[in-house]
């Protein structure tokens, strides 16, 4: 098995695919078969996310998917994921909250933390929670792509990932934005429909805004700031 410890460069490195899944088949099958209960799928539910979730279901049935619950989403996300469990029943999709509620976390730390201090907002709320729910987990999925934006433009299909200590397997990285919607109106998935209202990226509703025209697909994040990441994937490798 291919640990953290012993990562020395991602096992895919030279190889181009050729299949219809750009390699996200082949990367899954790899992955479960390497980890097994041990592999995690992190899904925001945005539109990589329903395609991930349909992937996986091909290669393991009853697979973990951990969906970061801030109680800050729109009821569209919401909506979207009881819609996906009917879909995908044998699926093991668990909502992981924070410790605070947003409540407390105003009492704590003042009200509309995202506002003043949106790192430490997406700390408390997004990677905090990512931590507990990777605790015995060995690796991880994500659905980054790299056309979505520069700093994700070198990401491979296997990854160390120093902020989470694990493996972070990312099997869309050659997919483009027009394969990932060809793959949902093939296959006829749910998805949020926040997407047809201009929204590309869909977090926590006070971070998220339309956007119009083409661009950086992390365009309508945390706008009028230079945060454009919450953190979860800019502390890895």
């Amino acid at each position: 098995m291919l640990l953290y410890e012993n990562f020395t460069g991602n096992p895919f490195s030279g190889w181009e695919p050729t299949d219809a899944s750009k390699g996200a088949s082949e990367v899954l099958d790899w992955a479960y078969q390497t980890y097994g209960n041990s592999l995690v799928y992190a899904c925001s539910f945005g539109a990589e996310g329903i395609v991930l979730i349909d992937l996986i279901s091909k290669v393991k049935k009853d697979a973990d998917i951990v969906f970061l619950d801030t109680d800050l989403h729109f009821p569209e996300t919401y909506e979207l994921i009881e819609k996906v469990k009917r879909r995908y029943p044998e699926l093991n999709i668990h909502l992981k909250k924070p410790e605070l509620s947003v409540e407390e976390q105003g009492e704590q730390y003042g009200s509309a933390l995202w506002k003043r201090n949106p790192d430490q907002c997406c700390y408390i709320r997004k990677i905090k929670p990512l931590e507990d729910a990777l605790s015995g987990a060995t690796a991880w999925i994500s659905g980054l792509r790299r056309e979505q934006s520069l700093s994700r433009s070198k990401t491979e299909f296997v990854n160390k990932d120093k902020r989470f200590q694990s493996i972070k397997v990312c099997p869309l990285i050659y997919w483009t934005w027009d394969d990932v919607w060809n793959y949902i109106e093939e296959n006829k998935l749910d998805y949020n429909p926040l997407h047809d209202q201009g929204y590309p990226s869909i977090g926590c509703i006070p971070c998220t805004s339309a956007v119009k025209g083409d661009g950086d697909s992390r365009d309508g994040r945390w706008q009028g700031t230079n945060k454009t990441e919450c953190g979860l994937h800019t502390t890895g490798e």
